[in-house]
């Protein structure tokens, strides 16, 4: 029988790019991914988007019932010769506290192949982002990981033997016996004055880092709730010189991103590479329609206008020659559409300053003559009126929806959800506007003290039909002006 392999690939704690290269080749190639709660989920985007996804994961630890779901669901799809390559994505690392070794062994009985990749565990990783090395030469030369909690929760740790240890002693698992953990150290010999550090959501940017010692800080963290690290020792102390994370620029901006998918995938780990969350919500799907279009007819035009990214994309996905190209003239709107047409190796002609349909019809008149036939690719939503471009610009203007833009229904539920920890929200265009409005289906419920940001005016525009909230709006209308914006507001 052909039997798929397991590959067991520790996701790192928190921050996407914590996957190792390894990891991410092998996510690259899986035909079947089953993951917890605990990765980010913008890991799964650099999965192979035909893979079956499987979420197995709960908001308690991953034992009992479900730990058996997870043992025969990898027996399942690795017998069923279904599947070549199955990844168990697991969060930090698998065996780091985890239960990658019961999962080995329940696989093992059928004698199903595997591969270890290792993750970055969140004992290592999470106090480096709140600024706490776990080693420093002058002060502490070894570190100590324990498990925080236990099953029967009866005699986690030997406390009199960790009390002696000179190192860093980090506990996964273990804000709930935190007072336990703390009297246990000083009954057996921790001075109170011991240095402590509580880290909250680590590697995210809902990071929250409370420090002490272990006669205050129960006071201290009252409200920090798991998943959280403890750290101990004097390392905990250089948090004050080597704090990064924290002060990147998005940090604590939990940003909902309603653009197309990919893009907004694009978009959002930018965000993340800076501290932020992004929370994907995309309103809008945009489907390839330039297969309908007879790319023999370009001779027949002396000039093309390119108004958006998108459009580029189809179309070069379907040319059969750039070649046909040759003798047109070529206009863009925005400096992201310039970009993305000079991958092709071809510079536009012509672009305008200001990011209008209207103005790259002007300045294409500036390298055609009257009665030239001009194509225009676009959405099929596009408002680009013909017949008004022909009177005001003497030249024949031929639109071609090269792409469908297609409202999403989204739950409301699924909104409300992610307004609750959001602290903006980015439209990139009125269909996306449009959308989430007629999801949200009452525009009330949209928190007073998020922060609204809009692409341009027409964007703005049409949040004004739903809200009369603030909105801060792009001067350029493209994403780094969005990702500025978002920087300083």
């Amino acid at each position: 029988m052909n039997r798929g392999k397991v590959f067991f690939i520790g996701a790192g704690a928190g921050d996407f790019e914590l996957l190792t290269l390894k990891g991410k080749r092998i996510l690259e190639s899986a035909d079947c991914v089953i993951y917890d709660r605990l990765i980010n989920e913008k890991i799964l985007s650099f999965a192979n988007p035909s893979a079956e996804f499987i979420y197995l994961g709960k908001e308690n630890t991953e034992g009992g019932t479900l730990q058996s779901i997870i043992n025969n669901t990898l027996v399942e799809k690795s017998i069923s010769g279904k599947f070549k390559n199955i990844v168990r994505l697991k969060g930090g690392d698998s065996f780091v506290f985890g239960r990658g070794g019961e999962e080995i062994e329940a696989i093992s009985k059928y004698n199903i192949d595997f591969e270890i990749v290792p993750g970055i565990s969140s004992s290592i990783a999470v106090p480096e982002y709140a600024g706490i090395p776990v080693t420093h030469r002058k002060i502490a030369r070894s570190f100590h990981v324990f498990t925080g909690m236990t099953a029967d929760n009866d005699d986690i740790q030997d406390f009199e033997t960790i009390a002696k240890l000179d190192g860093t002693l980090v506990f996964l698992m273990g804000v709930k016996n935190l007072e336990f953990i703390c009297s246990n150290l000083i009954k057996y010999g921790k001075s109170p004055s011991t240095p402590i550090g509580i880290i909250q959501k680590g590697c995210s940017s809902f990071q929250k880092t409370i420090v002490g010692n272990l006669e205050n800080i129960i006071e201290r963290s009252q409200e920090i709730k798991p998943p959280a690290i403890i750290i101990i020792g004097e390392v905990v102390n250089k948090r004050e010189i080597y704090n990064w994370f924290e002060k990147l620029p998005f940090f604590g901006k939990n940003v909902i991103i309603t653009r197309e998918k990919s893009q907004g995938d694009e978009f959002g780990k930018e965000i993340e590479r800076n501290g932020g969350k992004s929370i994907s919500l995309p309103m809008i799907q945009l489907i390839d329609q330039m297969e309908k279009f007879d790319f023999s007819t370009l001779k027949n035009y002396k000039a093309i206008m390119f108004n958006s990214p998108n459009g580029v994309n189809f179309f070069f996905k379907h040319i059969p020659d750039v070649r046909l190209l040759s003798n047109l003239k070529i206009g863009v709107i925005g400096s992201k559409t310039y970009e993305e047409i000079k991958k092709y190796k071809i510079i536009p002609d012509v672009m305008p300053e200001e990011y209008l349909s209207d103005k790259l019809a002007l300045e294409i008149t500036k390298v055609t003559e009257e009665n030239d036939d001009i194509l225009i690719i676009t959405s099929d939503i596009s408002p680009i009126d013909e017949e008004e471009f022909f009177n005001k610009y003497k030249r024949k203007f031929k639109k071609f929806s090269g792409y469908k833009n297609i409202s999403l229904d989204v739950s409301q539920d699924k909104i409300l959800d992610s307004l609750k920890i959001a602290t903006h929200i980015t439209f990139f265009s009125g269909s996306a506007v449009e959308s989430f409005f007629k999801n949200l289906k009452d525009p009330s419920l949209l928190k007073e003290n998020i922060k609204i940001l809009s692409i341009g005016p027409s964007t703005t525009k049409k949040i004004r039909e739903y809200t009369s909230l603030p909105v801060i709006q792009c001067e350029i209308y493209n994403g780094n002006e969005m990702l500025k914006n978002l920087e300083v507001f």
